[in-house]
Parts: structure tokens; C-alpha cells; sequence
């Protein structure tokens, strides 16, 4: 007896078979029969479904956040009806997400009442006293117009546009103020949108007059704002009262403002010069490990800062579904998108649906945030749409 088993190989004799086993068999001519093998189990392959989590997050921002008693996102899942305006207009935003994803009308009827209930709530006004704040509820309104093409949402951002403009003074050398009483003050959150919201009404309207003030204030805000380096943004310039610009307040949410101002001036203007500031912005959200530790964007707190991240996410992923931008990039942005949602998806508490931290590598504990929730949810709408254009 053989000390090991005699393998059979197709299509070879028993004389090739003893040659090929170091001569150990005897020489034979008999022919041996095909090898045929086991069939083997099925490999079975799950495909993450990002829409399925969507549906998830979207309705735990639904029933845990919309207030009882009125038409708006409370404070938090704790019963705290606190209202905030800019909030609600992140809610419009990701209201405007599921219904671009699914099309299902309950969307439409909560974008309605979430729009007349900020109004409501707002002292029967859309008009704020910070500018940062209407330029949110103008790009919301404006996209929903574009979903819907209600004329109310058209309605509701060309009067906030009219106001917004009004902020625009040569304090600093130019840019919005960041609040009707503190004109001397600008900063990224009030210019970086405005420029969008602009850039976006040009490419609705044609008017020459929207494209001139959105090359303006991004003119601006690059000049005085950002990094030429690095395309690190930053948040202000004369916060204090001392024209010091604040270099060492580097949050998410001013990154994902100025590459979504740049990307949006290059779509309106197919000028490589504000794609090309998008990208160098987009590298630095990347690459830098104060910014996105470990590749996972930091923990920037409750409160407004729970939207930071999802206000970043959201333009960077509007940015890799740019066809101009290069296939190395547009793989790069994806993967980081993939890699932070992944990690915000397996801390997710499931209650049973999906809640969120404002750290994306913690698990939540206690009272979760509206603006942290909504964070979450663009995130997971995000990666649904990437993978829906088959990007992931």
C-alpha cells in the first residue's frame, strides 16, 4: 500500500502518472478516466444595500424627530420641541433625498408641511437675521423646486436670495456678513452657500446677474478664506472685532461648502479653475488626520455642529458624480465616503431603526440630536445614490 492516496489526472496514462510521482508507481498504459470534481457549495455574496439602511434612517428621523404638535424637527428624540431654523432646512434637504430615491408621495407631503411649518415658527416669515441660516432654506427650497417644480419652493428661495444679497458690504473687502447686526463679521457658512445658491439659480434662470454675484463672493471667500497651499478652509475673519482671521477653526462643514461652491461655478461656467479648487479642498478633507482621523471625519459635537459632517459628505459626494473629475479621484472620494459610512453604519444603535452619533466610531448613548440624525441620514442617501449610479 501507497503511504499516500493515488491522485488521478485527466487525461494522462498511468505511465505519465508514475513519472510525474517521482517513479514511486510502476509503469502502466491502461488510459485513466477524466477527473471530474465535487461540485462545490454555492459562495454566497451579500450585497449591502444602502437603500434598505436609507429607509431605515429616514424613518427614525420621522418618528423620533418630528414634532407632535407642530410641522418641524424638535430638538431631539427626547421631546425637546426647541426650533431651529437652519435645521429645518437640512430636513427639507434630506426630506428632498428619500423622495429623489423612492418617489413615494408621503415624502412630497412632509416637504410641503415641513416648508409652511418653518414659516410658521419663524414669526409667519422665511427672512432670519442670519444670512448663513436663509442661504440653507434657499438651496433646500430650490432643490425641492427642482424635484417637484411647485412654484411655492421657486417662490420661497427668490425671496430669500433678494434678502440674503442685501448682507454683501465692503467690510473685510468684500463677502456677506454672517448676521444683520454684525456686519463687520464674514465667514465661510455665509458665503461658501451663497455662492452655490448663485451659481444654482443661474443654471435655473440663465441670469447674467446670478452668475456675476456668485463669482464674487467666491472670489471672496477664496482670497481671504483659504489656503492657497493646502485648499484648507477656513472659518472667519473679524469674529472679535481684531480682523484676525480664525486659521485654527477648521470644521467639515466650511471644506464641504467651498468644493460644493467651486464645483457648483465650474458647471456654470466650465472654467477647470474652480474644479480644480474643489479638488485641491477635497484632497485636504482626504488626507488630513486632524480633519478625518484614521479616515473617519472627527467628532464635531451636539448641537449645530452634528451637521457639520453631513453638510461635508453631501457635497463631496456631488463632487465624485462630476464627470470632469478623473477616475482616480472620483475612486478616491467614493471609498472615503464608503469607509466613513461603513463605520457610522456599524455604531449605528438599531431601535429598531438606525440612530446615530456625532462621533462615526462610537455608538451612540442617551439623547441624540436632530442635527446629528440628520448627519446620519444623508450619509446613508448618500451611498444609496452611489450605488444606484453603480459608483460603490
Amino acid at each position: 500500500m501507497l503511504p499516500f492516496p493515488m491522485f488521478r489526472f485527466p487525461a494522462l496514462s498511468r505511465a505519465c502518472c508514475g513519472l510525474l510521482l517521482g517513479g514511486l508507481l510502476p509503469a502502466c498504459h491502461e488510459p485513466v478516466d477524466d477527473y471530474i470534481a465535487p461540485p462545490r457549495p454555492p459562495v454566497a455574496v451579500v450585497v449591502t444595500n444602502w437603500a434598505a439602511r436609507a429607509d431605515s434612517a429616514q424613518a427614525a428621523l420621522t418618528q423620533g424627530f418630528w414634532a407632535p404638535t407642530g410641522r418641524f424637527y424638535q430638538k431631539n428624540n427626547a421631546g425637546d420641541q426647541a426650533f431651529n431654523y437652519w435645521w429645518q432646512a437640512h430636513g427639507l434637504d434630506v426630506l428632498s433625498d428619500g423622495y429623489q430615491r423612492t418617489q413615494v408621495a408621503d415624502y412630497l407631503t412632509q416637504m410641503r408641511a415641513l416648508e409652511q411649518g418653518i414659516k410658521a415658527k419663524n414669526n409667519n416669515t422665511y427672512l432670519n437675521d442670519y444670512y448663513d441660516d436663509m442661504e440653507w432654506l434657499a438651496l433646500a427650497s430650490l432643490r425641492a423646486y427642482d424635484l417637484t417644480r411647485e412654484a411655492e419652493y421657486k417662490a420661497t428661495a427668490a425671496l430669500l436670495w433678494a434678502d440674503i444679497k442685501l448682507g454683501w458690504n465692503e467690510q473685510q473687502g468684500g463677502g456677506i456678513a454672517w448676521r444683520k447686526n454684525q456686519r463687520d463679521y464674514k465667514n465661510t457658512p455665509a458665503n461658501a452657500p451663497a455662492a452655490i445658491l448663485a451659481a444654482r439659480l443661474y443654471a435655473l434662470d440663465r441670469n447674467p446677474d446670478d452668475l456675476a454675484w456668485a463669482q464674487k463672493i467666491y472670489a471672496w471667500e477664496k482670497k481671504t478664506l483659504v489656503d492657497p497651499a493646502t485648499g484648507a478652509v477656513w472659518d472667519g475673519v473679524n469674529r472679535q472685532g481684531d480682523g484676525q482671521i480664525d486659521k485654527d477653526w477648521r470644521f467639515s462643514y466650511n471644506q464641504g461648502v467651498f468644493l460644493g461652491a467651486g464645483l457648483a461655478l465650474y458647471r456654470a461656467t466650465q472654467q477647470t479653475s474652480y474644479l480644480e479648487d474643489a479638488t485641491r479642498t477635497a484632497a485636504y478633507v482626504l488626507n488630513d488626520g486632524q480633519l478625518s482621523p484614521g479616515g473617519v471625519l472627527k467628532d464635531e459635537g451636539t448641537g449645530d455642529g452634528g451637521l457639520f459632517k453631513g453638510i461635508l459628505v453631501r457635497y463631496l459626494a456631488q463632487l465624485a458624480t462630476e464627470p470632469a473629475v478623473s477616475a482616480t479621484n472620483r475612486a478616491n472620494y467614493v471609498a472615503f465616503l464608503k469607509f466613513n459610512g461603513q463605520s457610522l453604519y456599524q455604531r449605528a444603535t438599531r431601535r429598531p431603526q438606525f440612530l446615530f452619533n456625532t462621533n462615526w466610531t462610537a455608538a451612540p448613548s442617551g439623547t441624540v440630536d436632530a442635527s446629528t440624525q440628520m448627519s446620519g441620514v444623508m450619509m446613508f442617501e448618500i451611498l444609496a445614490d452611489l450605488q444606484a449610479r453603480k459608483l460603490l
